[in-house]
């Protein structure tokens, strides 16, 4: 009976040591693990526990973690305001030709150089005037006016007699200048009249040049101290407008353009008419957009143009942009422009780059229409009044 009262004694005595045990035991030791080797894996996670001020998670013991602030994402900066081209004071167009002489005759004198050297020939035969002919030919002058210019000049030998160089050098500028010359007006019509501005339509085939004279005409009329607004309606070649906005920003002058891509041609030309008559400009350059002479929509839609500018005002004059390196293609192209809008000039461009001057006399003997304007470079200030006599002085180099 002893016994099992000694056994009970150490049975409660043993429980109430492990109870006390296991209440003391701290309550950080939960998810300590021991190692395989017997030591304590400190390594291990404690539960999370959630902060009652926040939504970050803590660890065991008495710290909380904070979670990092939110990395503040730099704003875009905005993008930088476009620069304006710096303006600029272009030069009057008062001796431009003369001044370009130099760089006429280096490209046209193959042409002089061939024709002094045949009529300067001791024996002129048949041959030596085909040949004459031919050269004509080649220079564009277009095969009825060199006929009709070796004709004269074979009358004019046989007159005189007399061929010394400075003889036929005479004869040739004389052929030369009655070829080129013609009774129409080569003035541009660009003077404020009846209180409203003067109107220039100019009109092309892509490719010839027509947007750049359309600025270079801009810097001119500036440099004369007039003032231009400029009229985009090439909406049908996206960098048109924009070419021609950064030729009037150069020289101070206003470009009307639309917002929208292949906006209404007629449409953009009425509102730069508009904005030329509210600001009393003295000239409205108006660009078109480079027809294909062969499309007869496309034409269909150069004379709609200016018949919607003529609801505002007259149209004063309207420039054909031709490339004097095309020849008699450039020809073909004349007269179909001619029968879609009054051509008053022309302009021809790239005539630095060729020996085939002769397509001044073609051109005015097919339209009856003066060249006006030559385009002699790439400058910005090589676009120059024509003067028939400093042009033939090139030719022959004098």
């Amino acid at each position: 009976m002893i016994a099992y009262i000694i056994i009970i004694v150490v049975v409660a005595v043993l429980l109430v040591g492990v109870g006390s045990t296991m209440f003391l035991r701290p309550r950080g030791m939960h998810g300590v693990r021991r190692s395989r080797n017997g030591q304590l894996d400190m390594t291990g996670s404690m539960p999370a526990v959630k902060d009652a001020d926040s939504d970050t998670e803590s660890g065991g013991g008495t710290t909380t973690a904070t979670a990092p602030p939110p990395q503040r994402t730099a704003e875009p900066s905005a993008p930088p305001a476009p620069t304006r081209p710096t303006l600029e004071k272009p030069p009057p167009s008062a001796g431009r030709m003369v001044r370009l002489r130099a760089r006429l005759a280096r490209s046209q004198s193959g042409f002089g150089t061939a024709l002094l050297g045949l009529l300067s020939r001791e024996r002129l035969d048949d041959d030596t005037w085909d040949e004459i002919e031919e050269v004509l030919i080649t220079a564009d002058v277009g095969v009825t006016p060199a006929r009709q210019m070796v004709a004269d000049l074979r009358t004019k030998v046989k007159v005189e007699g007399t061929r010394t160089p400075d003889d036929v050098r005479e004869m040739l500028r004389a052929e030369l200048l009655s070829g080129v010359e013609t009774s129409a007006s080569r003035a541009l019509r660009t003077q404020r009249h009846e209180g409203r501005p003067a109107v220039i339509l100019v009109v092309g085939v892509n490719g010839t040049g027509k947007t750049t004279t359309v600025g270079k005409l801009a810097r001119s009329l500036v440099g004369d101290g007039q003032t231009v607004v400029l009229g985009a309606a090439d909406t049908f070649r996206a960098a048109a407008a924009d070419q021609l906005q950064t030729w009037g920003e150069r020289v101070g002058a206003e470009t009307i353009r639309s917002d929208k891509d292949q906006a209404d041609p007629a449409s953009v030309a009425f509102d730069a008419v508009s904005a030329g008559i509210e600001q009393e400009a003295d000239v409205v350059l108006i660009d078109t957009a480079g027809r294909l002479h062969t499309k007869n929509d496309l034409m269909d839609e150069l004379g709609k143009v200016k018949r919607v500018v003529e609801k505002r005002t007259a149209v004063d004059e309207v420039l054909l942009v031709l490339d004097a390196t095309t020849g008699q293609n450039g020809l073909r192209q004349a007269r179909v422009f001619a029968e879609v809008v009054d051509v008053s000039g022309i302009v021809l461009t790239k005539l630095d780059g060729t020996a085939k001057g002769g397509i001044v006399i073609a051109v005015q003997r097919e339209l009856g229409v003066p060249v006006k304007l030559v385009g002699l470079g790439e400058g910005p200030d090589d676009l120059a009044p024509f003067d028939p006599v400093a042009f033939v002085d090139a030719i022959l180099g004098g």
